[in-house]
């Protein structure tokens, strides 16, 4: 249901996309997405130190470098359900004895600012 894949987050005002794109994908990295403040970068895990490695010589400095596990399709969840799979969620990361916990879920952002209110 998951496969590896390692994730570097740089900041938007660290540097332009073209050249977050120009050095990134020289060096190895799958894909390059938009966020509202950053850009997140995805990486086979045999290639993620390279990746790093060249960031790191040019000078854009990322806020954040993992290997993570990415979910190969995702289920949409709303309602009374998506209510559910947040809860359970959040008592696995609060629980001492578990390091990391993937998901495949989604829910649309509609749903989650009906949740939180």
């Amino acid at each position: 249901m998951f496969h590896k894949k390692g994730y570097l987050e740089v900041p938007k005002d660290a540097v332009k996309e073209d050249r977050l794109m120009e050095v990134a994908l020289d060096a190895g990295a799958d894909d390059i997405q938009e966020g509202d403040q950053e850009f997140e970068v995805t990486i086979d895990p045999q290639k993620f130190d390279a990746v790093k490695k060249a960031l790191e010589k040019e000078g854009i400095k990322y806020q954040a470098a993992e290997l993570t596990m990415y979910p190969q399709n995702t289920v949409t969840l709303d309602g009374k359900h998506a209510e559910q799979i947040l809860r359970l969620m959040e008592l696995l990361e609060d629980n001492d004895d578990v390091q990391h916990v993937y998901a495949n879920f989604d829910i649309p952002e509609s749903v989650m600012q009906q949740l939180s209110k």
